[in-house]
């Protein structure tokens, strides 16, 4: 699983990142999980609202910050 964390750095957008991780680390599922912070690259993945998350080239949750428990259930959703 490829999860992107769209955003360029902000508060939100970190703790975003941090959600992912944990949420992963709970569910016990590996992935190989990233931030990208260039507006550039992640308008290409189709990202107009930060903080967001794509699974798997998929834009799955965006302008919000989500939990660790929405992560778990988006994240479930996605295998």
């Amino acid at each position: 699983m490829k999860i992107h964390v769209a955003g360029p750095g902000c508060i939100r957008c970190d703790e975003t990142y941090k959600n992912v991780i944990n949420a992963c680390a709970e569910l016990n599922i590996s992935a190989d999980i990233d931030h990208i912070h260039d507006v550039k690259e992640y308008s290409k993945l189709g990202v107009r609202i930060t903080p967001a998350v794509i699974i798997d080239g998929k834009v799955v949750k965006s302008g919000t910050v989500p939990t660790i428990t929405d992560m778990k259930t988006i994240i479930m959703d996605s295998l």
